[in-house]
């Protein structure tokens, strides 16, 4: 059975990493790896697939920047003429980018059957392009594999068929699981003189932080106020440090010594600054959901959330772009410290086992 897993910015290779991975050793699978370069500037490809237990993509595509309807477009394009030499049975889409919508339509304009991992979930912001990405791209797959129960309500309620939806997991807290312990060894910390439990990771990317300049000011006077009481450790990705550049703020952060600017990082290296800090502000889903497993509170630099479950159950808090909100929020998170979350259901580090079980299970 030959499948397309189709990857286009650093977390799909952590949600697509151990689905190939157990597809590898199993020889009913043959799966091949496409890197469509929607996220071209983030150390991809090259060492990072290669920390995850994985080769060089077997194609990459190329698509580089753009609006999002043209990268979507020029994915499709690409993606169909390998598609078309390779003709895959299967194509694998996950998370929510415009590679996996691209990816999907290719599949079901050509008549393959599509899986999209990190089905049904939903911010119910339509604001947000990767809205429109998951809905879209759930409307058209054929496996629906889900993280937490609210994803499932939200599939039954948009009419999907329970028949086409299966909760499995989180395949993120699969990799994060399996790496965790090679994280230890990476030597991040040594190599910038911290020590565990003595800094904050800050870490965003949302276009409605970074692009806007009255939130990225507002997140930027949050950072240096809380700097005052906790060194800050900031690996910039390239879109974020060009504004902040280009707004002059950048020189605000890195002035006073106590926020720490950094390239970014590898995942080995992230993984290990983000388990070892005091707490962590980020506008990533994914990492609302790593903090929760690892149990490190996690200041959500947003005002909704597609993973509800990491705010009911974990150790996400909801603070919006208001600086009152972040600094009240990250003062809380260094009062209480680390805590215990309770992790939400089938987050084991099975996923990948449940997803490549049921199509085996259906293809054979």
């Amino acid at each position: 059975m030959k499948v397309a897993g189709v990857a286009g910015a650093r977390p799909d290779f952590m949600r697509i990493a151990p689905i190939v991975r157990l597809m590898r050793s199993d020889a009913f699978f043959q799966p091949r790896l496409f890197h469509t370069g929607e996220h071209y500037g983030e150390r991809l490809p090259g060492v990072f697939p290669g920390e995850l237990g994985l080769p060089e993509p077997d194609v990459s595509l190329s698509t580089g920047s753009g609006s999002s309807a043209r990268q979507t477009g020029e994915v499709m394009i690409r993606f169909e003429e390998a598609a078309n030499a390779d003709r895959p049975d299967l194509v694998l889409a996950a998370g929510d980018t415009n590679s996996a919508l691209a990816a999907a339509l290719v599949g079901v304009k050509m008549h393959i059957p599509v899986a999209h991992v990190e089905a049904g979930l939903r911010s119910f912001d339509r604001s947000m392009p990767e809205e429109t990405n998951r809905i879209l791209t759930d409307a058209v797959s054929d496996f629906l594999f889900v993280t937490e129960r609210s994803a499932q309500r939200n599939l039954a309620h948009e009419g999907i068929p329970a028949s086409r939806v299966f909760f499995v997991g989180s395949v993120m807290i699969d990799t994060l699981l399996s790496s965790r312990e090679a994280a230890a060894k990476c030597g991040i910390l040594d190599r910038l003189r911290l020590a565990e439990g003595s800094y904050a990771v800050l870490a965003i990317g949302r276009p409605s932080n970074v692009e806007e300049p009255e939130s990225l000011q507002r997140i930027v006077r949050a950072v240096l106020a809380i700097s005052e009481k906790i060194p800050v450790v900031f690996p910039a990705y390239p879109r974020a440090a060009k504004n902040l550049q280009n707004m002059g703020l950048l020189e605000r952060l890195e002035e006073g010594g106590r926020v720490l600017v950094l390239l970014p990082l590898d995942y080995l290296e992230f993984l290990r600054l983000v388990d070892c800090s005091r707490f962590v502000l980020t506008d990533s889903a994914g990492l609302q959901e790593e903090t929760t497993v690892l149990g490190v509170p996690c200041v959500t630099l947003r005002e909704n959330t597609e993973r509800p479950v990491t705010v009911e159950q974990g150790t996400s808090i909801l603070a919006g772009n208001d600086t009152e909100r972040i600094v009240g929020a990250a003062e809380a998170a260094l009062a209480s410290g680390r805590r215990t979350a309770r992790i939400p259901e089938l987050w084991d580090g099975r996923a990948a086992e449940r997803i490549v079980t049921i199509l085996r299970r259906h293809f054979s």
